[in-house]
């Protein structure tokens, strides 16, 4: 099972969880390699190079899906070179203001930034992630311009905002939660669909002030394209059956996630619909990685 990205994150987590709960299902050991590089485009690349037997797999986050509109040549085809096993979870970011900004509501958030003209600077983790992407649909769906500052990771973003550097971040809720809670940031809307359990009292964007807004990240485990349909039911009913385990499910929680369980066909629809939002997204907004 390739994991696209460095030990250590959510992706590296979560797979190595359900590889572990496959295994002891399958009888057959699962191995979590770890290719990182070109946001994830060289691992990923690897997996739709090689042979769909049912024994190279794929766990893969929202950059399967919009690196191939980021990048000039990202070097595969989510749809073409892929065939869906299964979805694993979804979570939810959260938009989070300085408390020196003074805003309690994303209507609030929305004044202020229309009236300052992209006075407002917004922080993410690098050019094209998660955090800019949700951003950039924001601003395209409330009629507003902010001023995005790129920084290298996360963590430091996080850092700028606290500092006051930047005003405004999406942001997954475990990194922003304490601050959260100390009531240096100000959590404004979670952007799912849905309200997160971590967070019951914050309302969704689509509630408070954008209707039909809808930002989740997601993860799951896609096979090469041809793997046969055998091989990809057998391992789609070994994750759904690994999900549905206490060890996981608190796993996920703990991270902000929630376990989701769609047919490999729904999923695979799934992926399509992000491949053509994001890209539609990314398109507007000039955004380009190298």
């Amino acid at each position: 099972m390739v994991v696209p990205f460095a030990p250590g994150g959510i992706s590296d987590i979560l797979a190595r969880t359900i590889a572990e709960k496959m295994t002891e299902a399958l009888g057959e050991p699962i191995v979590v390699d770890n290719r990182a590089g070109a946001s994830g485009n060289i691992g990923t690349v690897m997996v739709a190079k090689a042979t769909g037997d049912g024994y190279t797999l794929l766990f893969c986050a929202p950059a399967f899906a919009t690196n191939v509109s980021l990048f000039a040549q990202a070097g595969y085809d989510p749809i073409r070179n892929f065939t869906p096993v299964a979805q694993v979870a979804s979570a939810t970011n959260l938009l989070v203001a300085t408390s020196v900004l003074n805003v309690r509501t994303v209507k609030q958030l929305i004044e202020l930034a229309a009236a300052r003209h992209g006075g407002l600077n917004y922080g993410s983790g690098g050019v094209g992630t998660s955090g800019q992407l949700a951003a950039e649909l924001f601003q395209m769906a409330a009629n507003i311009k902010m001023t995005h500052v790129a920084y290298k990771g996360a963590g430091p973003a996080l850092t700028a905002l606290l500092g006051n550097e930047v005003q405004i971040m999406f942001s997954p809720v475990t990194l922003v939660l304490p601050h959260v809670t100390s009531g240096k940031l100000v959590a404004l809307a979670v952007t799912s669909a849905e309200r997160s359990r971590a967070l019951p009292n914050v309302p969704t964007i689509a509630e408070a002030a954008i209707k039909g807004f809808d930002v989740t990240s997601w993860f799951g485990v896609v096979a090469p394209v041809a793997t046969p349909k055998a091989r990809i039911t057998l391992l789609h009913d070994n994750i759904v059956r690994a999900l549905q385990t206490r060890e996981v499910s608190t796993l996920l929680m703990a991270q902000g996630a929630e376990p989701v369980i769609r047919t490999p066909e729904e999923f695979g629809s799934y992926i399509s619909t992000e491949v053509e939002k994001w890209a539609r997204v990314i398109r507007s907004a000039g955004i380009k990685s190298e």
